[in-house]
């Protein structure tokens, strides 16, 4: 039996007990590395904490497509690995803030993916358990807001067993044109 399937066979009150403990070791995990981390669908900023008064100079960090190597110079790197999947390094960006720790920003190659971790050695995350910024209709174009409203629409139709708007549009224009056209007869025609 695998861990999805014994996880599956849990109450509502185990499954969420079960959770709270994943969360919590994950949370513990996560406060041990030696750097902080952030990601949306699109990118991933991470802020790693160096001594006050470090500037750019004192520094060295290599970003390149499945790496990362950020360090003070003289020193073993406070981070170096193979990253969890690969990046634009045209844009991706590092800085200095406050002289007391080094943002990085990296731009995922694959805009649609959540990342498990930041170097792949290191502990990962469940990505299933993500939340994304809730991000509000309100705030989208017209277009894309119509985009998804259509997409949300038609998925609830699928889930339900419905005709989805495409299909609706079809139903609606056959409706007109056999009112238009009563002479023909439509019994046993197939639509696709």
């Amino acid at each position: 039996m695998s861990a999805e399937d014994d996880y599956n066979n849990l109450s509502a009150e185990e499954r969420e007990v079960r959770d709270k403990e994943v969360r919590l070791r994950e949370q513990e995990e996560q406060a041990a590395l030696p750097y902080s981390w952030t990601q949306e669908l699109g990118e991933v900023d991470v802020t790693i904490p160096v001594p006050q008064g470090t500037r750019g100079k004192d520094l060295l960090v290599i970003i390149e497509k499945k790496k990362l190597s950020v360090g003070l110079k003289g020193n073993e790197p406070i981070m170096a690995g193979e990253l969890c999947k690969e990046i634009k390094i045209e844009d991706s960006t590092w800085t200095v803030q406050d002289n007391k720790a080094v943002l990085i920003h990296l731009e995922k190659l694959n805009q649609q993916a959540w990342w498990e971790n930041v170097l792949t050695h290191h502990p990962k995350i469940d990505t299933r358990k993500i939340e994304p910024t809730n991000s509000k209709l309100s705030d989208l174009d017209n277009e894309t807001r119509g985009m998804v409203e259509k997409m949300m629409f038609d998925n609830q139709q699928k889930q339900l067993g419905r005709p989805t708007s495409d299909e609706l549009k079809k139903m609606e224009a056959l409706k007109k044109f056999q009112a238009a056209h009563p002479e023909l007869d439509f019994s046993n025609a197939k639509i696709s």
